[in-house]
């Protein structure tokens, strides 16, 4: 049986994800190198020999994302198609959470925003505020760049350190804002905040941003569910920090499984359905 390999090729990072032509998915994996180029050819190598599949058997590639356009004529002679990037975030996030409609939010190196239902997708908008954000931040405040240590340094964060709240500022009851709701993020740096303070602060920042967008992308629209996708997701404080806005809000925030894949998962799809 033939294999369809979708995949999305980034700015730092390329996900793969394999399907035979039946639609079953066969894996997913992502590499990171130097250059896009580097990175695809890395992923394609390492995921047919991961997954004991021939390079003969692979009868279509469906490329997307940002270093797709690095990429000219058929990859190892394997006929070679690329797909919009937003048609492919909306299809892979409506594929992985079960939802026929949703405003689907790619959070990658920064944030895009795509209106997906299961008859249009819609690129409506995006933030600067995402991956390289954090990345960027933590160089300066934390000297630290890697995305797993981030994380690991969050993990013992106190936002308390960090953020001003509206109950440090007003005795006042605000009607639908609890008090512990941010008022400014760093807003109230203490000299005691630690790096993991710093840490979390920042996560909760750039979340925070996301959210909000995403609220104000449902607030004149009848969809009322947010699906988030890309590599942010795999921050272990994402569902928590998330679930803040469907109580504030009355928004559905989900992060399904394989969320990180979603965009491949969607640039595969266009081709297995059709």
């Amino acid at each position: 049986m033939n294999v369809i390999l979708g995949i999305d090729i980034g700015g730092s990072t390329t996900k793969i994800v394999g399907y035979w032509e039946n639609g079953e998915r066969i894996g997913a994996l992502q590499v990171k190198a130097t250059d896009q180029i580097t990175s695809l050819y890395g992923a394609i190598g390492n995921f047919t020999s991961t997954n004991n599949i021939s390079i003969k058997a692979v009868s279509q590639i469906i490329i997307t994302g940002v270093g797709a356009s690095f990429v000219s004529g058929d990859i190892y002679d394997i006929p070679t198609r690329r797909v919009d990037e937003f048609k492919a975030i909306g299809i892979g996030g409506l594929a992985l959470s079960g939802k026929k409609e949703a405003i689907v939010v790619s959070m990658g190196t920064g944030t895009a925003y795509v209106r997906a239902t299961v008859d249009s997708v819609v690129h409506i908008g995006g933030s600067g505020v995402g991956g390289g954000t954090l990345i960027g931040l933590s160089e300066k405040l934390l000297k630290e760049n890697n995305f797993d240590m981030i994380n690991q340094l969050a993990k013992d964060g106190n936002l308390l350190n960090v953020d001003l709240t509206i109950q440090d500022i007003s005795k006042d009851v605000i009607p639908n804002l609890p008090p512990d709701t941010t008022a400014s993020n760093f807003g109230k740096i203490k000299s005691l905040a630690t790096t993991s303070d710093l840490a979390l602060g920042l996560i909760n920042m750039v979340f925070q941003t996301i959210g909000m967008l995403a609220v104000f992308a449902c607030r004149n629209d009848s969809i009322k569910d947010v699906v988030l996708i890309g590599a942010l997701t795999e921050i272990p404080q994402a569902e928590e920090l998330f679930s803040i806005f469907k109580n504030l809000y009355n928004i559905e925030f989900t992060i399904p499984e394989n969320a990180i894949y979603a965009t491949a998962i969607g640039a595969a799809l266009q081709y297995v359905k059709n």
